[in-house]
């Protein structure tokens, strides 16, 4: 296995399965399927996360919902073609997986590394009560030629800091993956709920080459 994408791009978390298997896509005969995860923050608020997982799992693991697992693997990026264009979806890859007895030890557990590169100009704001912000798009490489697109955002010092960075530069980040609701606009009468993932930054780096 090349390592290069489990080297840039490490996730670890824990929480209770809520949601059935569903079966996604085939790969050279390798079925792969998904079910969504609900992990705690430190906050005591919750996130649903999206997780893909291979077959080859399911021997040493059955999948039910209101089990509690322990999760390493990978977030990952995909674009799902559809009638009306192409959609970024993120999910969690696993790469290990095992039972937990509830979530007393891995309450705070959401951790997630990636090294990559800044592949759109960081979108620095404040919000009306005066708390900075900075979004950033962020190319992590894979095995195979293949790359992550994985949003991120930054707070207070952290959303100052990546408001001077360039397309290009390469940084490297850790925080957690959480879950965000927000409403799409579809047309003049039309307003659809939808949920977005990304990579909240409690640190980052610049890495000079």
């Amino acid at each position: 296995m090349n390592s290069l994408g489990s080297e840039n791009n490490k996730i670890k978390m824990a929480g209770e399965i809520v949601s059935e298997l569903e079966f996604s896509h085939e790969v050279y005969g390798e079925k792969f399927y998904t079910f969504k995860l609900e992990t705690k923050r430190l906050s005591e608020n919750t996130d649903i996360i999206p997780i893909m997982i291979s077959e080859k799992f399911f021997p040493s693991i059955n999948i039910e919902v209101g089990k509690f697992v322990l999760i390493g693997g990978q977030f990952r990026s995909y674009n799902n073609f559809t009638a009306v264009g192409s959609k970024l979806m993120l999910t969690v890859f696993v790469r290990d997986i095992e039972e937990a007895d509830g979530l007393t030890d891995y309450a705070s557990s959401n951790n997630v590394y990636l090294n990559g590169y800044i592949c759109k100009e960081p979108v620095y704001r404040t919000t009306p009560f005066g708390r900075e912000i900075a979004d950033i798009l962020l190319a992590v490489n894979r095995a195979y030629n293949k790359s992550d697109y994985i949003p991120c955002i930054a707070w207070g010092r952290n959303a100052k800091y990546a408001s001077a960075l360039s397309v290009g530069d390469n940084i490297s980040v850790w925080g957690r993956v959480q879950s965000r609701e927000y409403q799409k606009k579809i047309n003049e009468e039309e307003v659809e709920n939808r949920v977005a993932y990304e990579v909240s930054i409690s640190k980052m780096e610049l890495n000079e080459e």
